[in-house]
């Protein structure tokens, strides 16, 4: 039994290897085949541009745990994002990109095109100016049309008049999703630095887009930080403007009084005079007291706006990032050379193993 296990795994390679060697014409018909085929896919693919921007956001307050956060973040564990209290910190901004509210503010994003022939803003250079595939630009265009046929183009417009992130059309919807695939954002866990990586079919755009999408990044995470203390500054403002109104009226009222009662001899009228000067003072003291309160809310709108350190600026890419159409094409030839190398020897291989 013994001697029959090592003959089913035995297996005669030199006569395997003349076995091909005889069946080269096979060879070369299925590479020619492969290399035809692969081109007319491969070739037609747009080139594509990658441009990045690597940037170290401010993550509200000091760092808590001391040099056991040091410890932790060796295990990729971050004590300082735990410990703040903020409810988006960098770890979650992958997320907040995939959010349809994010993803549609940047449609308004004014780029131009490295030939400097198209200037216009994303939504419309995504909708109406890419490059498309030739081969599979019949299909597609068949399939859209058999859509349009079942499905409502129409989507809900915001109050702006643009387009809604709640309610989209299925055309929009995909519209996002590419959007979505082209723009990535990556966190490393343990220094909270943040990669924003943007492809598209021209250099120039993919670069402005990944500059534009890290303001728009800070823009949004500074609108949700500042929030409560906006909220404190428009609060005290308006109480400030109330306080200082209430004061110009008991200053009219005092010096409408004193104007009418110029010889003053009686006590009752020196009284009411005293008490219309506390009272205007009051109010004096009421709108210092405001403005002391507006200046604390602004100053607070300023300590929460956070900073993001540019560690990697933007680099208009030179070369195109892909499709890598001779290694595709090699790949190819690889690959159908192991297949047909094995469906001509799979005669002799059973044949060995009985």
């Amino acid at each position: 039994m013994e001697g029959n296990n090592n003959q089913i795994k035995t297996v005669n390679l030199r006569k395997l290897f003349k076995l091909l060697l005889q069946k080269k014409k096979v060879f070369y018909k299925v590479w020619a085949i492969v290399f035809v085929l692969s081109c007319i896919w491969i070739f037609p693919q747009p080139r594509y541009y990658i441009s990045s921007v690597t940037v170290a956001p401010e993550t509200g307050g000091a760092e808590a745990g001391g040099g056991l956060s040091s410890i932790a973040s060796s295990f990729g564990i971050n004590i300082g994002a735990m410990a703040n209290n903020d409810a988006i910190y960098p770890i979650l901004y992958p997320d907040l990109f995939e959010s349809p509210e994010f993803t549609v503010g940047l449609y308004d994003i004014k780029i131009t095109t490295a030939e400097g022939d198209l200037t216009t803003d994303y939504y419309t250079y995504m909708k109406k100016h890419q490059q498309p595939n030739w081969l599979t630009k019949p299909f597609k265009d068949a399939v859209k049309w058999v859509k349009k046929i079942f499905t409502s183009k129409k989507g809900h417009l915001g109050e702006d008049g643009k387009i809604s992130s709640f309610q989209m059309s299925e055309e929009d919807f995909a519209l996002m999703e590419s959007v979505q695939s082209n723009i990535t954002c990556s966190v490393d866990q343990k220094t909270d630095v943040v990669t924003i990586t943007v492809q598209d079919q021209d250099a120039l755009v993919s670069a402005l887009l990944a500059d534009s999408v890290k303001q728009h990044l800070q823009d949004f995470i500074t609108e949700y930080r500042t929030s409560k203390a906006r909220m404190d500054v428009d609060y005290y403002q308006e109480l400030a403007n109330q306080a200082w109104t209430d004061y110009e009226k008991s200053v009219k009222e005092y010096s409408d009084y004193c104007d009418a009662h110029k010889n003053m001899i009686l006590q009752a009228n020196i009284s009411e005079r005293d008490e219309l000067e506390n009272k205007m003072s009051l109010k004096f003291n009421t709108y210092n007291a405001m403005n002391v309160q507006l200046e604390a809310a602004k100053a607070k709108v300023q300590e929460r706006t956070p900073s993001f350190t540019t560690l990697k600026s933007v680099v208009v890419p030179v070369k195109p990032a892909g499709p890598k159409r001779m290694l595709f094409v090699i790949g190819m030839l690889f690959l159908s050379s192991i297949i047909t190398a094995f469906w001509i020897s799979r005669g002799q291989i059973v044949e060995e193993s009985v």
